[in-house]
């Protein structure tokens, strides 16, 4: 097991470098440190498609197109395939006309952006929140679903989503990234949380350890996936699922807080109501 990090899964270029092997590419920049924004230059005709609401800012020159006819969602089928993966119904179509134009999508949360390139017999496995956007010939569909139990990612359950087709795309994963060549044979197992993109050659299944409480989601059992090679697998420091947990705390005191606060303006009030 060979471990790296931050680098291009297509072509081992490092992240912020616009470089891919055998294919014209979109010109894009990576902006920032830990909170990023993945930044595309488009040319007059070029395009590229995301989920709906992902846009953070573009130029004039772009124009928008809001379809459930993209991303791999031909029919009905191909829809329910990309919902059920973690997208939406709707995606957006970004096209320059005229003149070079910019677009933008910031991260939702501390990480990193890496850029891929799909090809067929290269597709990837993305967690449900990863994909940011891509060129048109993307499709998006479920690769895996497992429940994990109702306190487990918010009752939803662990998705990996899948990356097909033959197209350019930009995954975002949380924190810190770093990947592992696995050999042939070779397993890393690892909490579900903590996978954030894999090769689809990797083999995937969860396993439980018993007797071992899961101290984040409560219950006894600790879920492991278990990610055999060979192929390439990127992990993320910073899971969702983690960050909502370490926040729980304070979130709850600032509602106490303000609900102190709201109590004490009432009294006030009708102390000020009273004098009158």
């Amino acid at each position: 097991m060979t471990p790296g990090t931050t680098f291009c899964g297509a072509c081992g270029t490092r992240v912020g470098q616009a470089a891919y092997v055998g294919a014209p590419t979109i010109e894009h920049r990576l902006l920032g440190t830990i909170l990023p924004v993945l930044e595309i230059t488009l040319q007059p005709g070029q395009n590229i498609v995301a989920e709906a609401g992902e846009l953070s800012w573009m130029t004039s020159t772009i124009t928008m197109r809001t379809s459930t006819q993209m991303g791999g969602g031909q029919g009905l089928l191909g829809l329910f395939k990309r919902a059920v993966g973690g997208g939406t119904l709707f995606m957006t179509e970004y096209t320059a006309v005229g003149r070079e134009g910019t677009v933008a999508f910031a991260t939702k949360m501390p990480g990193q952006i890496l850029p891929v390139s799909v090809a067929p017999g290269q597709a990837y496995l993305v967690h449900r929140h990863g994909f940011v956007c891509a060129t048109p010939a993307i499709e998006l569909s479920m690769a895996f679903q497992r429940s994990l139990g109702a306190g487990i990612f918010g009752g939803a359950g662990f998705v990996l989503q899948k990356l097909a087709g033959s197209a350019q795309a930009w995954v975002e994963l949380g924190g810190e990234v770093v990947t592992y060549d696995l050999q042939p044979g070779e397993t890393l197992r690892v909490h579900p949380g903590h996978v954030g993109m894999l090769e689809e050659r990797v083999g995937f299944d969860i396993t439980t350890i018993p007797g071992i409480r899961n101290a984040l989601f409560g219950g006894d059992g600790l879920f492991l996936a278990a990610l055999t090679g060979p192929g390439r697998v990127w992990l993320q420091s910073l899971p969702l699922p983690n960050l909502a947990h370490a926040l729980q705390p304070y979130l709850g005191q600032q509602e106490a807080a303000a609900g102190a606060a709201g109590g004490l303006t009432g009294t006030v009030l009708k102390g000020l109501l009273r004098g009158q």
